[in-house]
């Protein structure tokens, strides 16, 4: 995200949480638990459920800290490659877009899953979501693979699935146990609302899904070099949730031992203060109401060109990145 001028905006309430860090003589630069801050472990999992999330009042809820949400995503596949359906699970099936943020093929690779395979989502002519093939993957994949959703402001397209849509891609992903593995890097950013940009992540928990949620804070809090990611597990039990953490913690500590604090302490004071976590939501939509105006005005500008076609997908689309269909 850039300014008018093409310049990184320091969020006001981000300047506002550094200058209480700094004066504040209890912080030291002791260790953070190997799982990381948790507070902000708890508030990060917080805002991607909701606060009156029946999983996190049943406990069995947890996270890992992370070093951005590629970090987030590198623990879940390295957990899911060692422990999911057995022990062994280089041959399991990670299915992600096509098209998709290239790293996704590459930290499922590279945590040692041999079989990354593009699953339907684009539909180049109808410039939106391919559903039919979408869903047809789902009904003809193999049982228990594993699915990367992207949560909201779908990287690269900017088409995210409507909610009637997401029902189907549940009801499917349960009947056939296939394993859900959102990303979530745009929470805020995409619409202005925390809430509907995560309406897809606690709709599947709302139906019973274990899974994991791989959480950035690079563009919503604009901490792109601090590295703040969270890792959200949601278990059917306390019981399952505890031994998840006790083998992620044994993952983190030959990865980086523990995660750094000052990014995670911005998050975790932000979100944990009514009055900054009301001002840090404001922050958030003043940069989502602005990429929403400039895609309207380049749909008003391809119109008043003359340009063929239709163009009411620039607006339909949501997020940093758009297929705007043009060919040059």
């Amino acid at each position: 995200y850039r300014t008018d001028e093409g310049q990184p905006w320091v969020l006001p309430v981000v300047k506002k949480v550094e200058k209480i860090i700094v004066h504040d003589d209890r912080l030291n630069h002791e260790y953070l638990p190997i799982l990381g801050l948790p507070e902000f472990r708890s508030s990060a999992s917080k805002i991607a459920l909701g606060d009156d999330s029946p999983a996190i009042q049943e406990n069995r809820v947890g996270a890992v800290q992370c070093l951005g949400g590629t970090g987030a995503l590198k623990m879940g596949a390295e957990f899911l490659r060692r422990f999911y359906n057995g022990n062994n699970n280089t041959k399991t099936p990670v299915y992600v877009s096509a098209p998709t943020w290239e790293n996704h093929n590459a930290v499922f690779a590279n945590a040692g899953f041999e079989d990354v395979r593009p699953y339907k989502y684009w539909d180049a002519e109808k410039r939106g979501l391919d559903l039919a093939g979408f869903l047809g993957d789902l009904e003809s994949c193999p049982e228990h693979s594993i699915f990367v959703l992207h949560a909201c402001a779908h990287n690269p397209t900017g088409t995210d699935p409507k909610q009637e849509q997401w029902k189907q891609i549940a009801e499917i992903m349960m009947r056939r146990k296939l394993f859900v593995f959102f990303d979530s890097a745009y929470q805020g950013f995409a619409s202005g609302s925390l809430e509907k940009d995560a309406w897809a992540v606690r709709y599947f928990v709302s139906v019973g899904f274990e899974m994991f949620c791989a959480q950035s804070f690079s563009k919503n809090f604009g901490l792109y070099n601090e590295r703040v990611g969270n890792l959200t597990v949601v278990a059917h039990d306390a019981d399952n949730l505890k031994r998840v953490l006790s083998q992620m913690e044994k993952i983190v500590r030959t990865t980086w031992s523990n995660p750094p604090s000052q990014g995670a302490r911005i998050v975790a004071l932000t979100l944990t203060s009514p009055e900054l976590f009301t001002e840090w939501k404001d922050n958030v939509k003043t940069m989502a109401d602005r990429v929403l105006l400039m895609r309207a005005q380049l749909k008003s500008k391809l119109q008043a060109l003359g340009t063929p076609g239709t163009w009411d997908h620039i607006t339909e689309q949501i997020g940093m990145f758009s297929f705007t269909g043009l060919s040059r």
